[in-house]
């Protein structure tokens, strides 16, 4: 944040350790753009075509989509970020105090994992923007060789803006804010006046299980961002409102997403094949006049590097939690090598982009559900975070439990993931009662959440180390008292 500290300015040096008060001077109102930014991607045109071509959906199912799907899931989003003005460092980190130190390796170690596919999707569309222009510009048309260098290039371009600071990031993400904003204009305005729109209204409406699997599909991503919710509001005040938290994390989510979704869906009138195609992009110079579509395409390119520059930053942490002698530049190469291998797959080998998106989704769904089902209810008992605890990996932490273990956490977590997955289907995997109706309405994610809180929440308590402040009374580091309205 523009105020957080000198030092997380144009270099990003902090890394799992909790910012100290002294210097979380950040301002709630710096959360709407970063929330803007990481939903800037002209992925959410294919999935509200999808919504249409896949899901049968009409305009106004399509509405009902792009409105609930951004405050359930940003809503979560908002929610856990609350820890990190409690506690003030990552959410991985903090989820130490709630799964114990060893732990928390396993569901740290199945987010990571999750999030590398999360950032292949990403590098393969910003890979897929930069063919387009190319094809537009230039009439280059995409060989396997281009393929490889124009996704090489993306990786490196993410690699390198994910080393800057938060600050420099917030203000990447302000501006890539006002020209994504803009242009988008220029594009609904296209649409509205070359769309046929008695096609567009005319059509049917879906059914409601459709309906309700809709709102999971598009929810699915901002799932994936709530471990990452406290790493942005550990730079804010302890006594920041979460009111204020919840509202400019929906807010900047919503204002992107429901725009995006519903044009993808006028879009899908004109280009029924859009929501199958292997290449998610390339209709957009199809469907506007070049002068639109190149700008358009490149400043959607900076904003995808810019949510990989999110993921990325985020998965150096993570990757730090799995391995505390993992240097954060190292984490982050590591994630960005496995962008580029399976990104070359899915451009390359994979048959159906799309599929494989909607699939990869839906696991991820559940995968991440598993953890916010347990921490949510670990942060509404009131968990105040212990600095020391939380650094401490060793048998000396209050974080320790019962040989590095918080069973009650892990059993309610793991028997959740394995609930989850049982009513969920994917074009790989189907679970024995993916048939139900639970499953038919693609609500293997919400079968996952409830399960991990009801389980976590009716277990005996972790009995842990009390807070700085709680032990001293308040000090100026860790104040014995603090506010977060909701």
């Amino acid at each position: 944040m523009p105020h957080a500290s000198e030092s997380e300015g144009a270099i990003e040096t902090r890394g799992l350790e909790p910012v100290p008060d002294g210097e979380r001077t950040g301002h709630v109102r710096e959360l709407f753009p970063t929330w803007v930014a990481a939903n800037i991607s002209v992925l959410l045109l294919t999935m509200g075509a999808g919504l249409v071509v896949f899901n049968g959906l009409n305009l106004w199912q399509v509405l009902i989509v792009g409105v609930t799907a951004p405050v359930v899931s940003y809503g979560m989003v908002g929610l856990v970020s609350l820890a990190g003005t409690r506690g003030g460092a990552p959410g991985m980190a903090l989820s130490r105090a709630v799964f114990g130190q060893r732990g928390n390796l396993f569901p740290g170690s199945l987010i990571w994992v999750a999030r590398w596919g999360w950032e292949t999707i990403n590098a393969v569309t910003g890979a897929y923007a930069l063919l387009t222009v190319l094809d537009l510009l230039f009439g280059i048309e995409p060989s396997t060789a281009l393929i490889v260098v124009t996704l090489l290039l993306f990786v490196a371009a993410t690699f390198l803006v994910s080393g800057l600071g938060i600050n420099a990031l917030r203000v990447c993400s302000k501006w890539s804010t006002y020209l994504f904003g803009g242009f988008s204009v220029l594009v609904l305005g296209h649409l509205v006046a070359n769309t046929d729109w008695s096609a567009v209204l005319a059509k049917p409406a879906g059914s409601t299980a459709m309906l309700i699997a809709g709102i999971g599909t598009i929810a699915a991503g901002g799932i994936s961002w709530v471990p990452s919710g406290p790493d942005f509001t550990r730079y804010l005040p302890r006594t920041t409102s979460g009111r204020a938290v919840v509202g400019s994390t929906i807010g900047g989510a919503g204002i992107v997403v429901l725009p995006m979704v519903l044009m993808g869906a006028v879009m899908a009138v004109a280009t029924p094949g859009l929501a199958s195609a292997q290449d998610p992009v390339s209709f957009i110079g199809e469907l506007l006049p070049a002068w639109i579509s190149v700008p358009y395409l490149l400043i959607a390119l900076v904003g995808m590097l810019l949510i990989i520059a999110l993921c990325l930053n985020r998965a150096g942490n993570t990757g730090q939690y799995i391995s505390m002698a993992l240097p954060r530049t190292w984490a982050v190469s590591v994630n960005a090598a496995i962008s580029l291998v399976f990104g070359f797959l899915l451009m390359v080998v994979a048959t159906s982009f799309i599929g494989s998106f909607i699939s990869f989704l839906t696991l991820l769904a559940v995968a991440f559900s598993a953890w916010i089902g347990v921490f949510g209810v670990d942060m509404l008992r009131g968990r105040a975070y212990d600095a020391a605890a939380l650094m401490d990996t060793g048998r000396t932490s209050g974080y320790w439990y019962r040989g590095g273990f918080a069973w009650q956490a892990m059993t309610a977590w793991g028997a959740a993931l394995l609930v989850g997955l049982l009513f969920t289907e994917v074009d790989w995997f189907g679970g024995p009662l993916a048939g139900s109706w639970l499953g038919r309405n693609g609500l293997g994610w919400a079968v996952t959440v409830v399960v991990a809180g009801a389980l976590y929440a009716v277990l005996p308590r972790t009995a842990g180390p009390a807070a700085a402040g709680e032990r001293a009374g308040g000090t100026a580091e860790e104040p014995a008292r603090t506010t977060v309205s909701i």
